[in-house]
């Protein structure tokens, strides 16, 4: 078993920035894959990026790439989420959540365990 906490969510105006971080307890936190997703009102849970289990590896989707960052410290069993540029339609629920078997996955239905989400309102 692997309790995720996300921290770090909050409300910010557009084009400003914040860093999510995801705590995690429990099993070799080295063993899994990271990912973040993040769920708008009415709408369906989108991947947002994922990280591999060394760190070597991270993926984007394209409507984030080059603002977002995600990054993890295997030591502090921790992963982090650098969002710059933030939009208004970056508003959402923002979830972490390990995956321990697939090097890289967008399908959250892959994801084993999740966190109980933090959220992100940016305004206009």
């Amino acid at each position: 078993q692997v309790h995720l906490a996300e921290s770090g969510g909050g409300l910010v105006q557009a084009g400003g920035s914040l860093r999510l971080s995801c705590a995690a307890s429990g099993r070799t936190f080295s063993n899994y894959a990271l990912g973040w997703f993040r769920q708008a009102g009415g709408k369906e849970r989108e991947f947002v990026a994922e990280i591999t289990r060394s760190g070597a590896g991270t993926y984007y989707a394209d409507s984030v790439k080059s603002r977002f960052t995600i990054s993890r410290d295997n030591a502090k069993n921790t992963v982090y989420l650098q969002m710059n540029s933030l939009k208004p339609e970056d508003t959402a629920v923002y979830y972490c959540a390990a995956d321990a078997k697939y090097t890289a996955t967008t399908n959250p239905s892959h994801y084993d365990y999740w966190g109980q989400g933090t959220q992100v309102t940016v305004s206009s």
